[in-house]
């Protein structure tokens, strides 16, 4: 019994106020973007259309960002935007900001599923009995204007509850899909068009020109677990040309050097590109010869993103909105569970700890680091 409470104890990472904390006062979003938009210049979208994938949409920030550089580099190509996301809060939120997309590039197909790893790029259930009670939901949008769209998506909002909602995993604690479910948006007045492309029941899409998996595990899992549960199913759903980027925490950076004034020689951080790169090969097996799978230098592969404040926010005397979400990020992306925060919380550890590291480097910093995987043409 003990050890399912554990498995279902509250983790800080799943904690939706701290989550939004984190996506509104840093801005990973935007640099996560920028750096996916340099693969999909790489990529060379053959018809009928571009397809992507995003392995985990959240806010939609990133998958909305990157549907406008799409369009800048492809105007008239049809576009096709299959999104995975088990959060009813962010489906909402990714939803929020798609409007202007359909309305600059009408010929767009956007998929938002709930499904697992391996079944969500081709939106099939292997499990048959799972696939007889897929929800499958096809929204058409009339009018010519974003305000058209966006009345129709908010009221599309409004009774995804049933189909998006979740029940903990007994094994794991993770939430997990009551009912597996499909949501597909696009144009009515472009349907004749885009016909040949709509994902339909028994009709899934093809293999992906490009695929984003930004933070889709937790820091803690192992390589081997990352490789065959997320990385193989994607990998093997890319095209010939196709490019999956994975982007993962790195750690080595000031958010860490918090954590570790707290909790000497913590490091979530422990399984790097090379480790994953090495377990995906063995995943793969005789199938690995078809990718591209080298890991790239660390000048190459690590970016930074940081925690946006005004230089006066960084004095002598920090103020304490500052520390808050200074601490908030830093223990957010290193992944500490709240049982293990509130003993220095109480303490009130944490603030001098934080205040000193922002103090130290000016600001507060994260690494990231990214690698991709391409499959041979």
């Amino acid at each position: 019994m003990a050890k399912k409470q554990s498995a279902q104890s509250f983790r800080f990472y799943d904690n939706r106020q701290k989550y939004l904390a984190f996506v509104h006062t840093c801005n990973e979003k935007a640099v996560v973007a920028g750096r996916v938009g340099q693969e999909l210049e790489l990529v060379h979208p053959r018809p009928p259309a571009l397809y992507f994938f995003d392995a985990g949409m959240g806010d939609g920030t990133v998958l909305s960002r990157l549907m406008r550089h799409a369009h800048a580099l492809h105007p008239t190509v049809p576009m096709v935007a299959v999104a995975k996301e088990i959060s009813l809060e962010d489906v909402r939120l990714g939803l929020e900001k798609m409007p202007d997309r359909f309305t600059e590039h009408p010929a767009t197909v956007l998929v938002i599923t709930n499904l697992n790893y391996s079944d969500a790029p081709r939106l099939l259930l292997r499990d048959t009995q799972l696939a007889a009670a897929l929800n499958w939901q096809e929204i058409r949008l009339t009018g010519d204007s974003s305000h058209a769209y966006e009345e129709q998506i908010e009221e599309v909002s409004n009774t995804l509850a049933d189909a998006w909602a979740t029940h903990p995993s007994e094994k794991t604690g993770n939430p997990v899909y009551r009912r597996p479910s499909v949501l597909v948006v696009y144009r009515d007045d472009h349907k004749f068009l885009l016909d040949s492309i709509i994902p339909r029941p028994g009709r899934p899409p093809p293999h992906y020109d490009l695929i984003l998996a930004s933070q889709p595990w937790r820091a803690r899992m192992s390589a081997e677990f990352k490789a065959s549960r997320v990385l193989a199913p994607l990998a093997r759903s890319l095209a010939p040309g196709g490019r999956l980027i994975a982007i993962q925490s790195a750690g080595r950076d000031p958010a860490l050097e918090i954590i570790q004034k707290l909790w000497p020689g913590e490091n979530p951080f422990q399984v790097d590109r090379h480790a994953l790169l090495a377990a995906l090969k063995t995943e793969l097996g005789r199938d690995a010869r078809d990718f591209l799978l080298t890991a790239p230098p660390d000048e190459k592969a690590l970016f930074r993103y940081e925690m946006r404040t005004l230089p006066s926010e960084l004095s002598d005397r920090i103020g304490t909105s500052t520390l808050f979400a200074a601490w908030n990020a830093a223990a957010y992306v290193n992944q500490m569970e709240d049982e293990r925060l509130e003993p220095v919380i109480a303490s009130g550890a944490y603030l001098k700890a934080t205040q000193s590291v922002l103090q130290k480097f000016g600001g507060l910093w994260f690494n990231d680091e990214a690698f991709v995987v391409s499959r041979r043409i």
